[in-house]
């Protein structure tokens, strides 16, 4: 058994999370100061890769980074190529799963007191002092779990990755492509075992998600009983 699928996934579902994560987080505080139109165009192109299918998604990026692509053209000029290698699978990962950060940091920002972050100007603090000592701490909860999510998302990207990276083994065959290229060779049992290895990843990280705002919830209790002691 070639268990580079698994490797190559959890190596791409890493380096995107961990892209998408602060991408989110920039894009989710910058968006907060649009108003009007200018917010729904930013907030709906953001949103997008989330509603359009994968495979749309992946012929942009092909459009993009292929030979006659405004910057496949610039790379390739230093030498560098993007299709059909592994950080092709990267950027497919970063664009399907960079919604879900997104929507979720937005989400926790926006339910977040204003009069805190008000109290914060009046005793003199800075714009950027603010966003990491008051905004960050009491959306973390929001924040952890889109990363999470887009962990999860990352890590079952097939139809961009099909587009732009293809099929090599050992290279950029992911799981889920793995598991498409078994199907179609009527290879059900290496089909299953896939299917299987990523049913138990994704449940894992989901449970993983709901499982922190219980541990939360047990932590701040047992603070407030030691505090009453």
């Amino acid at each position: 058994m070639d268990w580079a699928p698994l490797l190559i996934s959890l190596r791409t579902a890493t380096c995107a999370t961990v892209i998408t994560f602060f991408l989110g987080i920039f894009a989710a505080h910058k968006v907060r100061a649009l108003r009007g139109g200018v917010l729904w165009i930013v907030d709906g192109l953001f949103t997008l890769p989330l509603v359009l299918p994968p495979t749309v998604a992946g012929f942009f990026l092909l459009l993009l980074f292929g030979k006659n692509g405004l910057l496949g053209k610039l790379l390739s000029q230093i030498g560098i190529q993007i299709i059909f290698k592994w950080p092709a699978t990267v950027i497919a990962a970063i664009v399907i799963a960079f919604p879900l950060m997104y929507r979720s940091t937005k989400a926790a920002f926006e339910q977040i007191d204003q009069n805190l972050v008000y109290a914060a100007r009046t005793l003199g603090m800075s714009e950027i002092k603010i966003f990491w000592k008051v905004i960050m701490p009491l959306a973390l909860p929001g924040v952890i779990s889109g990363g999470i999510l887009a962990f999860a998302r990352a890590l079952g990207e097939f139809g961009a990755t099909l587009m732009i990276a293809g099929n090599i083994p050992k290279v950029t065959q992911t799981i889920p492509v793995a598991i498409y290229m078994a199907t179609q060779g009527n290879d059900m049992e290496k089909a299953m075992l896939w299917v299987a290895i990523i049913v138990i990843i994704s449940f894992g990280v989901v449970f993983f998600m709901n499982y922190l705002p219980i541990r939360k919830r047990r932590f701040g209790k047992s603070k407030v009983r030691r505090g009453k002691r």
